[in-house]
């Protein structure tokens, strides 16, 4: 167990270095850069733009420019923010408490609509119960995350009057405005998800009626509920937990969309916008911050999967 937890950290960090390459260079091939937005399509005095290039460090070759902010990265210094000159860890931070919180609740609703469905899909295989929730995932799984959002946000208002607030606030300053502003969001990423989850689930709920141990339980008599229970549901939960945390990973890695409809300041408006204003260091520590929240939910999934299935362990 600690032997392979160790090689899941080593291969980790080599990934993680990895992707830290990857977006240093991918942000920079974007055309253009802070300089030129700066000064502007006319340009300017050839002095100025070297002194401005010298000032972001622009001037030195690229692998130097990499080695120097990777060293910052590894000390914890994120570096400053181009536009805004405050520190990159706290913008990107504030940012992505916004979005974690949208996409754990995003999680529990699509896990709460979601599993359902698939339960009762994959136990009525064939009928009509499973066909009605057959069509309603097709149609979810075809509708945009825009469109959706856009039909509840013209539904809520045409329907009811009702409108989300349009300043965010937080938990903390005001609970209530808090959830008001993330109910939409919430419900369009939830029901896009829970889709996808209804289908796994049924899958996973087909495929366990057909094993021998499911159908010698059945042939003994054993009642339907414990059947379902013990043997059913428990051997499921393994793969659905691993399913739940790329879902979660989806879901944070994909809120640009819902983010930029809704005006939440999360991170993948700041990240839209920090590449429109050519923002590098931010760009940067968003999208590092993204890659080390997936590196450390699946290393987390591991670990859940080995203590969830003793076969793992061996």
């Amino acid at each position: 167990m600690g032997g392979h937890l160790l090689r899941r950290l080593l291969a980790a960090f080599v990934t993680a270095l990895l992707s830290s390459l990857a977006v240093f260079l991918l942000v920079r091939a974007v055309p253009g850069d802070i300089v030129a937005q700066m000064l502007g399509q006319a340009g300017g005095d050839p002095a100025t733009e070297q002194a401005l290039r010298g000032f972001f460090g622009l001037d030195r070759p690229v692998w130097q420019q990499y080695l120097a902010w990777l060293g910052q990265v590894l000390q914890g210094d994120l570096g400053t923010s181009w536009t805004q000159g405050l520190p990159v860890a706290g913008i990107v931070g504030q940012a992505f408490a916004v979005t974690l919180e949208l996409g754990l609740l995003t999680l529990i609703v699509a896990t709460a609509i979601g599993v359902p469905m698939g339960l009762v899909a994959g136990i009525h295989e064939g009928r009509l119960l499973d066909n009605v929730i057959q069509g309603i995932n097709i149609l979810g799984l075809a509708a945009p995350v825009f469109w959706i959002g856009l039909m509840l946000l013209i539904g809520a208002s045409a329907l009811i009057g009702w409108s989300p607030p349009f300043m965010y606030s937080s938990p903390g300053q005001d609970l209530w405005q808090n959830l008001q502003i993330l109910l939409l969001p919430i419900l369009s990423l939830g029901l896009l998800q829970a889709v996808a989850y209804s289908q796994f689930v049924r899958q996973s709920v087909v495929s366990a009626l057909q094993q021998d141990y499911v159908r010698t339980a059945i042939a003994k008599g054993l009642p339907q509920r414990k059947v379902f229970f013990k043997h059913i549901l428990r051997n499921i939960l393994i793969p659905l937990v691993t399913f739940m945390g790329l879902i979660l990973v989806q879901i944070l890695g994909g809120v640009v969309v819902i983010e930029s409809l809704f005006a939440l300041p999360g991170l993948g408006r700041l990240l839209l916008t920090s590449i429109q204003n050519r923002d590098l260091p931010v760009v940067q520590g968003g999208l590092l911050l993204v890659v080390g929240v997936a590196l450390s939910l699946n290393i987390l999934i591991d670990m859940l999967y080995q203590y969830l299935d003793p076969r793992m362990r061996r």
